[in-house]
């Protein structure tokens, strides 16, 4: 099966503008293609994974990726699925999560001389002359067409500013500038991208004429990729400081059973014919395929290593048996303790499982919490340094623990 094929087996592709054109480019290795990446955040979030592995994919195939960063676009913000507008942020900043950024991207593709390549719009968009830009440019876009596109009409209610009206014929001119100085035949996005990126593709046919082959595809569920990123606690993190390894390993281990063989099938790199094994899979059997997804994507972000220790802490959390060493740890101190007890109430809190006591009472009356797999009932139960002193695992609900350990 070529690449093109297997993106579709995937369900990776939602749409296209000749189809026939971009399978023969990639197929053959001949597509040099960016993907956008907002450095709204120092760190790339399991959101983005779904266009990371999608580069790899095409580098693997011969084909060139590159990481197109919005340091330009960002100093204005993307209002496609936005109900406010962003907050603008500094060179500084956007610098900084630039580099964070590229050195998380060499976990998943291979830059340097022919190989994938970085680049930051700011570094062409910074330097444009506005009135030149609206004269060159302006006139290639019918404001009736913007209105009617999706990533502003769900803000007109609610107002749109000018300065993020522009943002189309900006990402558009990205594509263009691309295509004249990279040789850049072919963008990828997210559904929610669609219109701004079939602003670009015409852009160049208008400009360098019909027969310029700039193409574009879509990603299917990128849109859905996006809400992968967030959680209950926050977002989930690429960079291990932000979301450790274990957690990010947790995360995937608790999709709904619904997603888990759509998410091996687009984000691991296991065989298509392994993954459709699976398909019948139902039961306890869905619970082994969260493990494989969890791990797979644990170690292509984190490594062998930081998976392996994930997947056995995993497995002392909830078969009650491996190493817990590597588990998410709260350490606490002489301070924590009261005439040399901690209570159940003030355990939960320091450990970041519930926010108060009240909730954390709540918590335990509802026997809700348990302590190395027992359930504990009663709020008044209290710890000596000595209790927790080899740790314990505390755990509220299905989902959220924590080893807790006297210093």
């Amino acid at each position: 099966m070529q690449i093109y094929e297997e993106l579709v087996a995937r369900g990776l592709i939602a749409q296209t503008t000749d189809e026939e054109q971009i399978r023969d480019l990639v197929n053959n290795g001949k597509a040099t293609f960016y993907i956008g990446f907002d450095p709204t955040a120092d760190s790339l979030h399991v959101g983005h994974f779904m266009a990371l592995c999608l580069m790899k994919r095409l580098q693997m195939a011969g084909n060139r990726p590159i990481a197109l960063i919005g340091g330009g676009t960002a100093m204005i913000g993307d209002p496609s699925g936005r109900t406010d507008m962003r907050s603008m942020m500094t060179k500084e900043t956007i610098d900084h999560n630039c580099a964070c950024f590229k050195k998380q991207m060499e976990r998943f593709i291979e830059f340097g001389e022919g190989k994938a390549m970085m680049v930051n719009n700011a570094d062409w968009l910074l330097n444009l002359n506005y009135i030149e830009f609206i004269r060159d440019i302006g006139g290639c876009f019918s404001v009736n067409n913007m209105l009617r596109a999706e990533c502003f009409k769900q803000r007109m209610e609610k107002g749109l500013s000018f300065l993020e009206f522009n943002y189309m014929p900006m990402q558009s001119y990205d594509f263009y500038y691309l295509y004249q100085h990279y040789n850049c035949n072919l963008q990828f996005g997210g559904n929610d991208q669609w219109s701004n990126m079939l602003g670009g593709t015409e852009l160049i046919r208008r400009k360098l004429g019909k027969d310029a082959h700039a193409m574009t595809i879509t990603l299917l569920l990128n849109s859905e990729g996006k809400k992968m990123g967030k959680t209950a606690k926050g977002a989930v993190w690429l960079d291990p400081n932000k979301t450790s390894p274990f957690d990010f390993y947790q995360y995937w281990r608790n999709v709904e059973d619904a997603d888990v063989l759509k998410c091996i099938r687009m984000l691991t790199f296991l065989p298509l014919e392994q993954i459709d094994e699976m398909d019948s899979w139902e039961g306890s059997q869905l619970n082994k395929a969260k493990e494989i997804l969890a791990y797979e994507l644990t170690k292509l972000v984190h490594g062998e290593e930081e998976a392996n220790k994930a997947q056995t802490a995993a497995k002392a959390l909830f078969s009650q048996g491996g190493d817990s060493s590597n588990m998410p740890t709260c350490t606490l101190t002489d301070a924590d303790f009261v005439d040399g007890t901690i209570d159940i109430l003030a355990v939960l809190v320091k450990a970041g499982l519930n926010p108060s006591r009240s909730e954390a009472r709540r918590a335990v009356d509802q026997g809700g919490v348990t302590v190395d797999g027992e359930k504990c009932t009663d709020n008044k139960t209290t710890f000596t340094k000595a209790d927790l002193a080899e740790g314990k695992v505390f755990r509220r609900g299905k989902k959220a623990f924590m080893k807790v350990i006297a210093e």
